[in-house]
This record gives C-alpha cells, sequence and structure tokens, in this order.
C-alpha cells in the first residue's frame, strides 16, 4: 500500500535538506578529533530525523519521531559512557545530535525554513565555544545583574502589568510606560555591554557611537574634565562628543520609528540636517586629531538597575501626565514648553510621553515632531553649557561651536514644521 504512493519531489528535496542540515552540524564537529559523532553520524541522523517524521505521518502516529529521538539519545549516551572525553563530559555532543535529529524531522513537516535557521544557529553555538567562554569569563557580577535585571524587567514585570489607562485623560498605561522602561533599558544595556568588552580599544570615534547610546550626557562629563586635564586632547573630546550627541539624535529618531513610524517623515528634515551639519563639524575636528593617548572609558551607571528603571518609570508618568495636561489646557504652547524644559535633562522621557499621545490621538503628528525636535534642542543647549562649565577653554568653544551647528539643524525643522502648520 505504502508503494502506491505517489512520488513528489518536494518529499525528495525535504530528505535532502534534512541530511544537509546534519552534515552542517557534522562538519562543525569534526574538527574535534575526540568527537564521538562525525559529518556521517550527524547527516545520517538528520535524514533518520526526517524518515521517522514521514513514517509517523504516513501511520497517523506519532510514536515513530518519540521512539527516534529515544534511540538517537541512547546510541550517543552509550558511546559517551563507554569512551569518556576528558576535555568535554558529552553534554554538547548529546544535545547537539538531538537538536540535529528533531531538525530533520522539522523538515519533514513543513518548517524546513526554520529548521535551516535553528541548524545555522546551532553550528554557530558550537563554532564559537572559546569566543562565548571569553565572553562569559570576562563578565563581573555588575555585569551579570544588569542582564538579570533586564531579564526581570521584560520578562517577568512586564507581562504582568495591567495594558489600559490610568488616572486622569486615562494617559498613564502600566503596561506601556514599564514597555517604554524595557525600551530604553534595553538600547542602554546594547551600548553598556559594548562599551564593557570594547573599551578605548578603537578609538574616539567608537567610544562617540557607544557613549551616544548608553549616555550622552555621561560621555560630555567625562571628556570635557578630560579636556580640562590635557588640554592637547581637546579635538578628541570634541569629536567623542559631539558624535554621542549625534547618536542620540539618531537614537531618538529609531525609537520614534519602532513606536510611531508616521512621525518620522516630519522628524527626518531637521534631524538629517543636524546629523550632516554634525558630520561636518565632526570631519574638521578628525582632521585636528593628534595622538589620541590614553582615552578614559564613561562610567556609566547600571542602565538595568531598577531603581533607575523606576526613576525613569515614575519620570515618564509624570511628563506623560504633564504633556496630557498642558495640551488639554494651553494648548501647543505648553506641550512644546514643557518638550523644552524636561529635555534639559531626559530627552527620552518627553519623547516617549509625546509618542504615546500621538498614538494614543491626543495630538497632532506635526505638534508631536515639533515638541520632539525641541527636546532635543534643549537638550544640546543643556550638555554644551555642561561642556563649558566642566571645560573651559578651547573645548568648551569648540563644544559649543559644534552643538550650535547641530541644533541649527535641529531648529530648522522646527521652523518648517511651524511654517507648514500655519
Amino acid at each position: 500500500m505504502l508503494l502506491s504512493l505517489p512520488f513528489e519531489s518536494r518529499q525528495l528535496e525535504a530528505l535532502a535538506l534534512a541530511t544537509a542540515i546534519g552534515l552542517l552540524i557534522g562538519l562543525e564537529r569534526e574538527r574535534r578529533p575526540s568527537t564521538k559523532a562525525g559529518v556521517r553520524t550527524f547527516g545520517l541522523t538528520g535524514l533518520l530525523g526526517a524518515v521517522c517524521a514521514l513514517l509517523a505521518e504516513l501511520l497517523a502516529t506519532p510514536a515513530f519521531i518519540v521512539a527516534g529521538f529515544v534511540l538517537v539519545a541512547l546510541m550517543i549516551v552509550a558511546a559517551t559512557l563507554r569512551q569518556p572525553d576528558a576535555d568535554d563530559p558529552g553534554t554538547t555532543s548529546v544535545v547537539a545530535i538531538l537538536v540535529c535529529y528533531c531538525l530533520g524531522a522539522m523538515v519533514w513537516l513543513g518548517h524546513g525554513r526554520l529548521a535551516v535557521m535553528a541548524a545555522v544557529g546551532s553550528t554557530m553555538l558550537l563554532y564559537y565555544k572559546s569566543e562565548l567562554r571569553g565572553v562569559a569569563a570576562r563578565l563581573t557580577g555588575k555585569d551579570w545583574r544588569s542582564i538579570l535585571q533586564f531579564s526581570v524587567l521584560s520578562l517577568i514585570v512586564l507581562p504582568i502589568l495591567p495594558d489600559h489607562g490610568f488616572g486622569p485623560y486615562e494617559a498613564v498605561n502600566p503596561h506601556q510606560v514599564w514597555l517604554m522602561i524595557v525600551l530604553i533599558s534595553g538600547v542602554s544595556l546594547a551600548g553598556y555591554t559594548a562599551l564593557r568588552f570594547v573599551g578605548a580599544r578603537y578609538g574616539a570615534p567608537l567610544l562617540g557611537l557607544l557613549g551616544g547610546l548608553v549616555s550622552s550626557t555621561a560621555t560630555t562629563m567625562v571628556f570635557a574634565r578630560h579636556a580640562r586635564e590635557n588640554p592637547a586632547m581637546a579635538s578628541t573630546a570634541t569629536l567623542v562628543i559631539l558624535l554621542a550627541n549625534l547618536i542620540m539624535v539618531v537614537r531618538i529618531v529609531a525609537i520614534a520609528w519602532a513606536l510611531s513610524p508616521g512621525v518620522v517623515p516630519l522628524l527626518l528634515f531637521g534631524c538629517v540636517a543636524a546629523v550632516l551639519i554634525g558630520i561636518v563639524v565632526i570631519g574638521f575636528n578628525w582632521r585636528q586629531l593628534a595622538g589620541q593617548g590614553d582615552l578614559p572609558v564613561p562610567e556609566t551607571r547600571n542602565p538595568t538597575e531598577l531603581r533607575a528603571a523606576v526613576g525613569f518609570g515614575a519620570f515618564y508618568a509624570g511628563v506623560l501626565l504633564c504633556a496630557a495636561w498642558l495640551s488639554d489646557i494651553a494648548g501647543r504652547g505648553g506641550l512644546y514648553l514643557l518638550a523644552f524644559i524636561s529635555g534639559l535633562t531626559d530627552v527620552d522621557a518627553i519623547s516617549l510621553s509625546t509618542l504615546r499621545l500621538l498614538n494614543l490621538g491626543k495630538l497632532e503628528v506635526a505638534s508631536a515632531a515639533i515638541a520632539i525636535l525641541l527636546a532635543m534642542l534643549a537638550n544640546l543647549a543643556f550638555k554644551s553649557a555642561l561642556a563649558f562649565i566642566l571645560s573651559g577653554g578651547a573645548l568648551g568653544r569648540r563644544v559649543t561651536l559644534g552643538m550650535a551647528a547641530v541644533g541649527a539643524g535641529l531648529g530648522s525643522g522646527i521652523a518648517w514644521l511651524l511654517h507648514s502648520s500655519l
């Protein structure tokens, strides 16, 4: 009866793909001379997974898939016990071959694309064993706390919060507030991790980029003080500070695109102008760079610390309430005033609050874009004053001129939006 079933090329492709997945993983395992399973074993295991899934489908019972899984597990465990490896007790080999079997079954069941992606990811995990061990060895207690705290913020607290509005104007949604905390903490954690592992190894440009992701304010403070202690580093410090603040502009646009794509076209005129002007200013400072010396790495707060997260959430919720209230009683002028004042010290909270009100239909797109641009402009002004006070002299003048040039780009965007809304 089975021989009378029609043969399809899809079936042959599935068997070939399952075998190829096994061969890919097996080629990586073949690098180890003492491995219990090499390219042939893994190739056959992938094929076995597909064949067992085929039989399970034809006979309408999953028992063949389960039986094949158990037999493969017993086979590799027995081989490991008979000839143990001092470097690898066998756990990785057992898991790898079981994954290979399951991927072969997935291919037959119609999940070939997902199986290929999982196979490539599994092979990378196996290949980069020493690099992953090196990363784990370099993680400090502070790094582990950051990772675990972010996991708590995103995977435990976020899902249990109610997803509806509370308070005046129903503006405060606990789930949305915490989602913003997770978003900002995640971006900051990515920059913090990169800064932690890369450090000053690749010089000023990378420090400016990563510093902008973590905290452009902290980066401005560190390099302003550094230039005051070592005036010869003024050009390098200027480059790092300006680049960090340009990254701040790009980061806000990226967040706006993720949360409310409709506002991005109105932000682009001012932000693109600011970035282009900033690139010209940075290029001018780059030409004046002398030896960089020992660049300091900005010491930033743990971006996922619960106290910091709750503090940002409370500030964000407060700004959200004030923005809704001022928009109601004072119109756009009240929102713009709040955006400028709150943007002096924290551009994230007012930007996220504005985007939230826009998504709720309480703001027009143009008003939201102007408020965000005003917040960024105020933030640049605050950090220019900060750099001038902390460093004085050459760096203060350079940073102030550079920030003013970038601010002119943002100001042109504000003027264009105001003119368009008249």
